[in-house]
């Protein structure tokens, strides 16, 4: 794109997508117009961006008659799966944070330093990967490039607000002393939750087989072995991962390290003597992914154990769309 692109927020109003908004406003995100964008229910309301007064429109079927160059949407799948192809087919290239769009084989599925050249075949449409997804595939590209992965096991840690307003709700209700939900199943004020998005017949969650199908389809990798247990714990910002590796090739600690650091995006923190070690606390409102605990699998031959830690609604959402908008510019 040549020109300053007219850019339109779908779901403008919720917590990605005023997230959509603060991040391209710090990283002073070029456009020529800006379009707010939501259901009915939020249509109406006003919000500011840049010092300037935008008044949220209702997204209906005409929405992008418009000229729009770059649609951002996080509104729920099922909006995606009916607006998506509209704004698409009026020449808007959509980036979408729903699950609607990852698995299907015509979309690009992009996290902009692992897979950039995927965008380059999309028909107007490109999917953000699932939250805990994007943070893994940063050090695990870094790892498989040089290594050859050959299973992988996931253990997550994932923030209330990955459940959006309604889950910090029950969190900070919990806190104050109240059991009552409308997020979760269980409260989740002192208490671990296995059990995020709904069941499938083979035992695990939807947010479990998110993970295993989008690293297989980022990495490019259909022989990866990967299972995943997800679990949402009492903390309101940054999902933290513990990720097992058992690699093909052997490898030198010291050189993964050293890989991880230079890889973009990716912070080593890793002094466990001194206690140090990525913490939530620390990288909530960071665009960066961060690891450590790095340390060999003595239980089997040519494995790692690491510990990842990013905000999920940043890096984990807002942060990696507004990157992919950033490529398409270039």
């Amino acid at each position: 794109m040549n020109k300053k692109p007219n850019i339109a927020i779908v779901g403008a109003t919720g917590l990605v997508g005023s997230t959509f908004l603060k991040v391209l406003e710090e990283r002073n995100f070029p456009f020529e117009n800006i379009y707010m964008m939501a259901s009915a229910r939020s249509a109406g309301k006003t919000l500011t961006f840049k010092g300037i007064d935008y008044v949220v429109e209702e997204l209906n079927e005409h929405s992008f008659d418009k000229p729009i160059d770059i649609a951002l949407f996080s509104a729920g799948g099922s909006t995606s799966e009916k607006f998506a192809p509209i704004a698409a087919a009026h020449g808007t290239i959509v980036i979408d944070n729903s699950s609607a769009w990852r698995m299907d084989p015509t979309v690009p599925l992009v996290v902009p330093e692992v897979n950039p050249e995927d965008i380059k075949w999309n028909k107007g449409i490109i999917a953000n990967p699932n939250c805990s997804t994007i943070q893994a595939m940063l050090p695990l590209k870094a790892l498989h490039d040089a290594y050859k992965i050959k299973r992988i096991v996931y253990s997550t840690y994932q923030a209330v607000s990955g459940s959006g307003l309604k889950g910090i709700n029950d969190l900070k209700n919990g806190l104050a002393g109240s059991n009552e939900t409308t997020a979760y199943a269980h409260p989740i004020a002192g208490n671990c939750l296995p059990h995020i998005d709904v069941f499938l017949d083979n035992g695990y969650t939807k947010e479990e087989m998110k993970m295993i199908n989008e690293t297989k389809k980022i990495l490019g990798d259909d022989s990866l072995k990967i299972t995943a247990t997800t679990v949402r714990v009492p903390v309101f910002d940054c999902h933290s991962e513990s990720i097992n590796i058992e690699f093909e090739k052997p490898f030198d600690l010291e050189e993964a390290k050293q890989l991880m650091d230079n890889f973009p995006g990716l912070h080593v923190i890793d002094d466990p003597a001194n206690a140090v070690y990525p913490l939530a606390r620390d990288i909530a409102g960071k665009d960066e992914v961060y690891v450590g605990r790095i340390r060999r699998d003595e239980s089997v031959e040519n494995g790692m154990n690491i510990w990842v830690v990013a905000d999920n609604i940043r890096k984990g959402a807002a942060t990696n769309a507004v990157q992919i908008a950033e490529l398409l510019l270039k």
